[in-house]
């Protein structure tokens, strides 16, 4: 997990770019448990070191994923999460069979908000906070 109010410096910009994700399986099933949320949990690893993306929270409910990202200024929220659905879905489906009783593993809509300094810290605890309840 990284620092959420680092800024990010690139040759030609300087950014501070924090986005809350919050997307769900289909019809909001209970699938994401166990080997299945581990899984899920390396496939958002791996993006997020294969595109420079910076891991600032990240919880795996059953029936939802929090996610909470600082991207680079050329990353935009709907590729970002276009990605991660996408090749979770992809290695998900394929390696857990049960997933395909599903027709699709996610819903094709997103939870996305963006966060500064201020609100940044409330995001942080509000989504480390969700196994608490």
């Amino acid at each position: 997990m990284t620092n959420y109010q680092e800024y990010r410096r690139n040759p030609h910009s300087i950014s501070l770019l924090n986005y809350h994700f919050v997307f769900c399986p289909k019809r909001r099933k209970a699938v994401l448990i166990g080997a299945i949320a581990h899984r899920l949990q390396q496939i958002i690893f791996e993006l997020c070191s294969e595109n420079n993306w910076k891991l600032i929270a990240l919880e795996i409910m059953p029936d939802h994923v929090h996610l909470f990202l600082n991207l680079d200024p050329t990353d935009s929220p709907a590729s970002t999460i276009k990605k991660i659905k996408g090749r979770a879905s992809h290695h998900l489906r394929k390696e857990f069979p049960e997933l395909l009783k599903l027709p699709t593993l996610w819903s094709p809509s997103y939870f996305v908000s963006t966060a500064g300094n201020v609100s940044s810290e409330t995001i942080k605890k509000y989504i480390e906070n969700q196994r608490n309840k």
